[in-house]
């Protein structure tokens, strides 16, 4: 009666993961071996960027993150994949900094020229919004996603002007 019911729950088990698309395991050296899962749709392959894409590509993004126009952003510098941008303070006239790099599609930024050195971090941890990019012509979409899961959509021309 025993064996009956493990044999009925194996059963039930074998169907479960059929029915979700996966298969049973087999111990080592018994029956053939499970087969690898269906490989998954592959994403967008991510845009490669030549040196003015990587300071537009950080000027459209860090133009959204500040709330700034993008004209306003001035790429003063890039170096092994970091590009240097500043633009002026909205409150006490002087000039804001930040450095900016992408990884695929996605974009990661630190502020730069703080007092405190500390605060001077990569903004890619779990509590920072994630950054990502698609370009189409002369437009780049800045997606922001914060870390509750909410997503925002902006679009920038790539001529500076903010196209929403």
């Amino acid at each position: 009666m025993a064996e009956r019911i493990l044999l009925t729950l194996a059963g039930f088990a074998a169907l479960t993961l059929a029915a979700c698309g996966e298969r049973e395991a087999t111990p080592a050296g018994e029956g053939a071996p499970v087969a690898a899962p269906a490989p998954v749709e592959a994403a967008t392959p991510a845009p490669v960027l030549d040196d003015a894409g990587l300071r537009a590509v950080c000027r459209a993004v860090l133009s959204v993150v500040h709330e700034q126009q993008p004209a306003d952003l001035t790429a003063d510098a890039l170096s092994d994949g970091v590009v240097s941008l500043s633009w002026p303070a909205p409150v006490d006239g002087g000039r804001r900094t930040a450095e900016c790099r992408v990884s695929g599609d996605v974009v990661s930024w630190r502020p730069t020229g703080l007092p405190d050195d500390a605060q001077e971090r990569w903004m890619d941890t779990a509590q920072d919004p994630i950054l990502r990019f698609a370009q189409d012509g002369e437009t780049i979409t800045v997606i922001q996603t914060q870390p509750d899961g909410s997503t925002s959509r902006t679009d920038v021309a790539l001529n500076g002007q903010e196209a929403r």
